[in-house]
């Protein structure tokens, strides 16, 4: 008997101790999952992080008793149009995903929220293996968006007193997933970052003014991304209740728009929003006082984000219009500068070539002229207003398809995935290896120390520490202080005219 017993117990430790030691299976606090090998990385794709409503605030995910296999991405937020091989749902949209190396370690986690503004986009279009390969663990997200993220139907009474906002409510709850469960996949909740891209980066700043997400995310990073003027409840509740009208529903009956499907719902929408002046964010984030309390980028942040550590930045060309491949004189680029600087067009010319010694026309025609200033007003007004630094930085990295440094280019880069890019990335070369070595480098010492800054890499300023520092990322990786700050004066000048 006591020869049983003590088999019974070693087999019972042996049990034990082989599921602790399985990084396959990790419990979190509403069940098992199963992750999968990626790139020398565990994946987790696809967990429930909180469960939705419609114009709901978001709730805490139901449990599950089975081993749940997350070996996919889950279904992305309903949005016009669609991606192959991906499926839309509009009840199981909060989903997230995990890349890790190590799920018994202490390492930083970096949360990723997706561009696409704030209608569209899916957690897929960026894995986060090139990252967890260095050793952070990368977390991405699928959230509400649009209409069903965005709509606000306050005045119709408190049920819905935050539907403008469950967008970002949304990524709260991500947040908040992360705090009770990131421990147990390697990664330390006590050293989370947050970053996005276009309305991804917008999305940031609006946490940044959220007191419902002080003290879950400690540094930010935010990459195409300063979208200055959210919405007010002034003007997001007129296109909300233009919505209801376009529906043709009372507003005692205002619980129909639950039941509403959601084809229908959007075209409502659309219809709503082109009737209507002022509106300029459509359906976006709403700053009401209460889960947003004041406007992001105006030009820093909400008191209790001072503290916070933030990297902000742009590409070359971002959406403008495209030069290249074009023989261009310069009385043609004053012809096609002329409309948008007028008289200041010789000025404009004359303060490209002291930014930017030796560019083209092209270069000076196809230069952004819609981010970079107010990326550079937000590090300004960080530095002014926040306790913590911000760096600045400009991607110049140019396809070889095109010569052009679109919105996007850069993330492959800082993401360590260059070697998946082929479209835009068609050759990597040993130059384009070193580059994203450096700029993923930098992203990992910040996720760790909330300073980009480690040894073998070039020193980069914060805004705190010299004249408005710009970490120039093309093949010569390089510093320069206010570059270009009398060009982007006179692009913000025409710009408010």
């Amino acid at each position: 008997m006591k020869l049983y017993k003590l088999l019974f117990a070693v087999s019972l430790i042996a049990v034990i101790c082989s599921c602790k030691s399985d990084p396959m299976v990790v419990k979190t606090t509403t069940g098992k999952v199963q992750g999968v090998m990626e790139e020398g990385t565990i994946a987790f794709k696809g967990i429930p992080y909180a469960k939705i409503e419609r114009f709901m605030p978001p709730q805490k995910a139901d449990p599950w008793d089975t081993l749940m296999v997350c070996d996919k991405y889950g279904p992305y937020a309903m949005q016009t149009g669609g991606f192959p091989g991906t499926v839309m749902s509009e009840e199981n949209t909060c989903t997230l995903n995990v890349w890790t190396k190590d799920t018994h370690a202490k390492m930083p986690v970096m949360l990723w929220i997706h561009g696409g503004g704030y209608a569209t986009g899916h957690s897929s279009w960026n894995p986060g293996y090139g990252l967890a390969q260095k050793d952070v663990v990368f977390v991405s997200i699928n959230h509400r968006l649009n209409i069903l993220g965005y709509l606000d139907l306050s005045s119709f009474g408190d049920k819905y007193k935050y539907s403008g906002n469950v967008g970002e409510l949304d990524i709260v709850a991500a947040l908040e997933w992360i705090r009770d469960n990131i421990r147990r996949f390697g990664g330390d909740p006590g050293n989370v970052t947050i970053m996005g891209h276009s309305g991804g980066g917008g999305k940031v700043g609006s946490i940044m003014c959220m007191p419902s997400a002080r003290g879950l995310f400690h540094k930010a990073i935010v990459y195409s991304g300063v979208i200055v003027g959210t919405n007010t409840t002034a003007t997001s509740s007129k296109l909300g209740e233009a919505v209801v009208r376009e529906l043709g529903i009372a507003p005692e009956e205002i619980d129909k728009i639950q039941t509403v499907p959601y084809d229908e719902l959007n075209a409502a929408g659309q219809r709503a929003t082109a009737g209507l002046r002022g509106i300029a964010g459509g359906f976006a984030p709403t700053m009401d006082g209460e889960v947003i309390v004041s406007q992001p980028f105006t030009p820093a942040f909400a008191d209790f984000s001072k503290d916070i550590p933030i990297i902000i930045g742009t590409t070359l060309n971002e959406f403008g219009t495209n030069y290249y491949g074009k023989d261009i004189t310069l009385e043609d680029a004053r012809n096609i500068l002329a409309p948008a600087f007028g008289e200041d067009t010789d000025e404009f010319i004359e303060a490209y070539y002291e930014a930017y010694p030796d560019g083209s026309l092209q270069d000076m025609l196809s230069l952004d002229r819609m981010f970079r200033f107010n990326s550079v007003v937000s590090c300004r007004g960080v530095n002014a207003n926040n306790a913590a630094p911000a760096w600045n930085y400009l991607f110049a990295w140019q396809k070889p398809s095109d010569h052009y440094s679109a919105h996007g280019d850069e993330l492959p880069f800082f993401f360590n995935t260059i070697e998946a890019e082929k479209r835009k990335v068609p050759e990597v070369t040993p130059e384009l290896k070193r580059l994203e070595k450096i700029m993923s480098d930098y992203w990992v010492s910040f996720a760790y120390t909330g300073n980009p800054n480690a040894e073998g890499l070039p020193v980069w300023h914060s805004f705190a520490e010299a004249n408005e520092p710009c970490m120039i990322f093309n093949i010569n990786v390089e510093e320069r202080e206010a570059f270009d700050s009398h060009l982007q004066n006179i692009i913000y000048r025409h710009q408010r005219r």
